[in-house]
């Protein structure tokens, strides 16, 4: 078969190998009707390299399965991380209550223990006697308020406790002394004034251990019995008074009485 000469001349600028394509029939069957005519250089094959036939290459597609696993891992991570931060607020919230309670069992306790200890100063100050015996038992009253005989030139101002020399002699109420010294026949003696306006004396002591001016306390050691001055033997000359002088005595074992106190 002869070939038109136009596709002859366009088949003799096609490369060896196209030549062979169309020698085995591709070439063969194409047929130009009249008119038809091939620009030079116009190239009737698309080839990226000679012998190889171009191919378009797509992206591939993800697989669906494997979209849905790491959908799966995140969702399963992001859980995760949320428990986590639960448990960890969890735990802190419970740190936070236990310290809580424990700052408040320590608050409880320690108010417990103010409240005891309040309670307890209360009842020894209701325990405490608010008056004392000058001198404490075993002791001997003796000469008591308005005696007489050779031994005074008037009538005795107090109550006589025999007691040994350099036994405690204690203030039988709160107040301030207001004379201390060598009183006469009365020997080393204290005067002390208490709140309810009375006095009361401590006379024929061997020793003194307070000063004018200074307060004491109900109980408070002021001194010790002796046999000093106008005295027959030791022991503690006590007077109540309502002045700090001579002459305003009276009976002070009815007055310690009248306190609760049994002389």
């Amino acid at each position: 078969m002869r070939l038109h000469p136009a596709i002859t001349d366009a088949l003799s600028r096609v490369p060896r190998t196209r030549n062979a394509v169309i020698a085995g029939g591709v070439g063969a069957s194409l047929v130009l009707g009249s008119g038809v005519a091939l620009a030079a250089g116009d190239d009737i094959f698309a080839t990226d390299a000679p012998g190889k036939a171009a191919h378009a290459t797509a992206p591939q597609a993800e697989a669906p399965a494997e979209v849905a696993k790491k959908k799966d891992r995140a969702e399963d991570k992001a859980e995760k991380a949320e428990k986590a931060e639960k448990a960890e607020k969890a735990e802190k919230a419970g740190k936070q209550a236990q310290a809580e309670k424990q700052a408040e069992g320590r608050g409880g306790a320690h108010k417990d223990k103010a409240h005891k200890k309040k309670a307890s100063r209360s009842h020894a100050r209701a325990q405490a006697p608010s008056w004392v015996l000058p001198v404490s038992k075993p002791y001997t009253k003796t000469a008591g308020f308005a005696d007489s005989g050779g031994r005074w030139s008037a009538k005795h101002s107090g109550q006589d406790f025999a007691v040994p020399t350099g036994t405690t002699v204690k203030a039988v109420h709160n107040g301030t002394v207001v004379t201390t010294g060598w009183g006469g026949s009365y020997g080393n003696r204290i005067v002390v004034e208490h709140p309810n306006g009375k006095y009361s004396q401590y006379a024929h002591l061997s020793k003194i251990g307070v000063a004018p001016g200074e307060q004491v306390n109900t109980g408070e050691q002021i001194g010790q019995s002796g046999s000093t001055g106008n005295s027959s033997g030791p022991h503690l000359h006590f007077e109540v008074r309502t002045t700090p002088v001579y002459g305003s005595g009276f009976d002070p074992v009815p007055f310690l009485k009248g306190h609760g106190l049994h002389p």
